[in-house]
């Protein structure tokens, strides 16, 4: 079963009025990807549908639709495909499935009706076959499908490998086949008590630091040496981002390559970190200096697990939450955590998708990054993330010329002390290139260069003394 649509064709299937066509258009458009719209491809190749219904019957169609699918698969260059709802009736479709990420858009029977009665649909004419031939799919459509969806979010969401469920670490062991190392930190064991046993239950923890400290090379080297799992066994990282970033390195090293299963804790990670692959420790000279791109086989988030975080950790992850609404040109700061949660973590998940390697498109979401990691680096990574992340978003905005209000009423940031110098030097490494900087327009983020004396007024202006 595939997990994730990195390099692979992400196809929507589902019954008659699912939504297949409406939210492949969406979903195509935040991916960067081209859409195949089968139906529309064979109306092109044959005609009318329900015409050569009437002409040829549903064997003869079937067949051509198999064909248009096969079609459509063979180009390697990843697409979304919408394919009809009785395409998976027919073996060598289910057949061509099985190798790419399918996601089932879920309708119920009387919705699906509603919305397909009185079309020309050569099967919705009439309901009692209607409603018999929605039965005899289902089992087929739970065949071929990697997961299930009702919305583009959900649609990403599977894409990328991201499962967003309240209660969803009390299964984990569904999404994780032995052996596993699991990672994970202090406070969270404390925490999650009888969870993280459950999630511990493949093999014997490994412990790293909480917080920043976790993200050494020495830290690293030491999870190195204690490891004892094949290339056939999966890293667990249960915990906060510092957490995820030091054991997704670990797993994209160890044995140069071993699968990983981020499972954030908290709200940073939950929204961010440990979502697109991106994996790194650091060094004295730098914030995330050294690392790999490792997309995880899975990715596990239950947003209850931000129920029991502190004000100060959970003003810390709003820091990125406030980030990717700027970005999205919507207040997510103000979703319920849920749904928060689930539209974050929708939202990088598209952006990574779409540049897993980090070349372009992915580096809109470093708004405001290019300041906190330099204010991190300048304090002995002694500030927390997100007030980092909160002062960097008030430097972009005003470089971008946008209102701060946002950043002021939510983050509430202030200026910290920290050797001037030394930050202005970690920006210009943290660059690892020509001075460019993320700034917000009207549609979304873009990378501009800016003058050097402009970057540096505006760090400056962070820094307290």
């Amino acid at each position: 079963m595939a997990t994730h649509a990195l390099n692979r064709h992400l196809v929507l299937v589902g019954f008659m009025g699912a939504g297949k066509s409406t939210i492949g258009v969406e979903v195509a458009r935040r991916l960067g990807r081209e859409l195949v719209d089968v139906d529309e491809e064979l109306e092109e190749r044959i005609g009318r549908i329900d015409a050569f219904f009437e002409r040829s019957g549903e064997a003869a169609f079937r067949e051509v639709e198999a064909k248009t699918i096969e079609v459509a698969l063979r180009d390697r260059v990843p697409r979304v495909i919408g394919v009809g709802g009785g395409a998976v009736e027919t073996d060598t479709v289910r057949e061509l499935l099985r190798d790419e990420v399918v996601v089932l858009l879920d309708v119920d029977v009387d919705s699906a009706w509603e919305r397909a009665r009185g079309t020309d649909r050569p099967l919705a004419q009439d309901e009692a076959e209607f409603r018999r031939r929605y039965e005899h799919r289902q089992p087929l459509y739970t065949e071929v499908a990697d997961a299930s969806a009702g919305d583009a979010d959900g649609v990403i969401l599977a894409a990328a490998g991201v499962h967003v469920e309240v209660g969803a670490l009390e299964p984990l062991a569904e999404f994780v086949d032995p052996p596993a190392a699991p990672v994970t930190q202090p406070v969270v064991s404390g925490i999650h008590g009888a969870d993280a046993q459950l999630a511990f239950a493949f093999a014997a923890t490994h412990e790293l630091p909480s917080g920043e400290q976790a993200k050494q090379i020495a830290e690293v080297e030491r999870l190195w040496r204690s490891l004892r799992i094949g290339r056939d066994g999966t890293i667990v990282a249960l915990g906060g981002g510092s957490v995820t970033d030091a054991a997704g390195l670990t797993a994209a090293t160890y044995l140069r390559g071993v699968p990983w299963v981020p499972v954030p804790t908290t709200l940073i990670g939950q929204v961010d970190a440990a979502i697109g692959g991106k994996t790194a420790v650091d060094l004295p000279e730098g914030k995330n200096l050294v690392g790999a791109f490792h997309w995880p086989a899975r990715t596990i988030v239950d947003p209850t697990l931000v129920e029991t975080l502190s004000a100060d950790e959970r003003l810390n992850g709003m820091a990125e939450v406030v980030k990717t609404g700027l970005l999205a040109g919507q207040a997510l700061w103000e979703l319920p955590d849920a749904e928060l949660v689930r539209r974050c973590a929708s939202f990088k998940s598209a952006v990574c998708l779409r540049d897993p390697l980090d070349e372009g498109p992915r580096h809109v979401l470093n708004l405001g990054h290019t300041f906190a990691h330099a204010l991190e680096s300048a304090a002995g990574y002694d500030l927390p993330h997100g007030r980092a992340v909160a002062l960097g978003l008030l430097a972009a905005l005003r470089l971008s010329g946008r209102e701060t209000g946002p950043v002021q009423d939510v983050l509430r940031p202030e200026r910290v002390r920290v050797d001037r110098e030394r930050a202005w030097e970690a920006l210009q490494r943290d660059k690892k290139g020509p001075l460019r900087v993320i700034l917000l327009g009207e549609d979304g983020g873009f990378e501009t260069q800016l003058p050097e004396r402009d970057v540096h007024a505006a760090l400056t202006e962070l820094i307290a003394g």
